[in-house]
């Protein structure tokens, strides 16, 4: 079996203590950081965002590893600069309109062509890479894997509140960033050529000056030979994170498993894969997806007992099947949105949120 090697890369919050709204960390994270991280830190467009993505990891153990790491440097970062970091979508109530924006050119330029829906992008992402032995293997299994993607994406939801606003979404943040280009479900591609094309034409008439500027949920990375999954809201908790991590890579295995024996997984077409990623953003693992397989409504829960069924026989393979159990916490306990709004409802203090939300980021690492 090929190795579908792992990155993994996550965008946390930093916060104030006492007014725990977003604050600056002015770069001195991430110039600390770089002292022990190196390039596995990087500051983002907004001065509260903090980066770190780990290095090529072989297995789903060496990645937790890695995550566990990365977050624990962080949090202690954090702390020397009076600051805590908190794993969540979005902030329950910061304002875009306050935050600093990092001096950089690169973001100079975006905000420069994109004005206020790059401003206020104030949003935390997880990104999942997985390895693939080619780019033209990687668009087959890119097509065949969009169909799972609102799957995913509802057990990571977990940016119910904006701007001090109950939204009525468990995902928030995809309603934010659907505001940039090029985001959201992609199309079917033929093959990598087909892609490319694509991809070319959008440099030639300067819409973007390279392939990172692919925004979508799934895409085949323009410099390495990997499918990057960018649709999740960066989980609360290290263990969610890596079973999230964990479920992308076995689709992945699973898929090129059966272009090995020469079957196909259908592919669908994205107007009604979309349906299915509205129904993740509003209503997380609570609600009803469509299986359009048999052209019907199906709880979700019962579509996740179909999806580890899907990829049961790849995971002793890949060693992730404790990892990927964790799905089933996941759904006992609620997604990050669900216990975010636990926590309001309990306390009708935003700010009690913002403390679970820090608390919640520690679980597993000391």
């Amino acid at each position: 079996m090929a190795t579908f090697t792992l990155g993994i890369e996550e965008e946390f919050q930093t916060i104030d203590p006492v007014t725990r709204n977003l604050r600056s960390h002015m770069s001195k994270l991430v110039e600390d950081g770089k002292i022990t991280l190196q390039e596995r830190v990087k500051a983002e467009m907004h001065q509260a965002v903090v980066e770190v993505g780990t290095n090529i990891c072989h297995n789903i153990q060496e990645a937790r590893e890695e995550v566990t790491y990365l977050r624990k440097m962080i949090l202690d970062l954090a702390a020397k600069q009076n600051l805590q970091v908190g794993a969540a979508g979005t902030h329950p109530f910061a304002d875009w309109v306050e935050q600093l924006i990092t001096p950089d050119p690169r973001y100079d330029e975006i905000i420069d062509e994109m004005r206020d829906v790059a401003r206020g992008n104030l949003i935390f992402g997880l990104h999942v890479h997985v390895g693939i032995e080619n780019r033209n293997e990687g668009i087959e299994i890119m097509n065949a894997v969009r169909y799972f993607l609102p799957h995913i994406y509802a057990l990571s939801t977990n940016s119910p509140f904006w701007c001090g606003r109950n939204t009525g979404f468990k995902s928030y943040r995809s309603k934010v960033f659907d505001k940039f280009p090029r985001t959201g479900i992609p199309d079917y591609f033929s093959s990598a050529a087909e892609y490319d094309e694509y991809i070319n034409l959008l440099v030639k008439t300067k819409c973007i000056d390279n392939g990172k500027k692919i925004w979508w949920d799934i895409r085949l990375h323009p410099f390495f030979n990997t499918i990057e999954f960018r649709m999740c809201d960066v989980p609360m908790r290290t263990d969610e994170t890596i079973c999230l991590a964990a479920i992308m890579q076995a689709l992945v295995a699973k898929i090129h498993k059966l272009h090995r024996q020469n079957l196909s997984f259908r592919p669908y077409h994205r107007m009604l894969i979309n349906e299915n990623k509205w129904r993740a953003a509003r209503y997380g693992i609570s609600g009803k997806l469509i299986d359009f397989g048999k052209q019907e409504e199906v709880e979700y829960k019962l579509l996740v007992v179909e999806l580890l069924e899907f990829i049961d026989d790849v995971i002793d393979e890949l060693g992730s099947r404790k990892e990927i159990e964790y799905i089933h916490q996941i759904l006992e306990m609620g997604t990050g949105a669900d216990r975010q709004l636990a926590v309001f409802e309990k306390t009708n203090d935003m700010n009690a949120v913002v403390d679970y939300i820090v608390s919640e980021t520690k679980i597993g690492i000391y």
